[in-house]
């Protein structure tokens, strides 16, 4: 059974820095696990979930969203299976539950699938608080 868990949020003033883990576990194989899309959403009160950024685990490709760029960067460990994001300069309207989620991924199309596609694997979410 797939699992996502999602640690290190909290509550921290504008300009703060917080770093977002998610172990996983459960993939059939570390094989598998280097042919994943993985990425953290975020979802405020009222809002629609938004994709915050994406990695392909086996080349470690990049997608970042506009609003979070040159501030956040994610980076994930194969030999752990473990997913991070570093959050720096944090504004108040970054406060959101932060979700981590995966979907497998196998083929040329793989970055493409992993900044637009439809993730199948979800954690239960950490909760960032900004306060100005």
């Amino acid at each position: 059974q797939v699992q996502l868990v999602e640690s290190g949020g909290g509550s921290v003033q504008a300009g703060g820095s917080l770093r977002l883990s998610c172990a996983t576990s459960g993939f059939p194989d570390r094989a598998y696990y280097r042919t994943l899309c993985v990425g953290w959403f975020r979802q405020a009160p009222g809002k629609e979930r938004e994709r915050v950024a994406t990695i392909y685990t086996s080349d470690d490709v990049t997608f970042y969203d506009d609003s979070v760029k040159g501030r956040f960067s994610i980076s994930q460990d194969n030999a752990s299976s473990t997913l991070y994001l570093q959050m720096n300069s944090l504004k108040p309207d970054d406060t959101a539950l932060y979700l981590c989620a995966a979907a497998y991924c196998s083929g040329s199309a793989c970055h493409t699938y992993c900044r637009v596609g439809r993730y199948n694997y979800w954690g239960q979410g950490t909760q960032v608080t900004v306060s100005s």
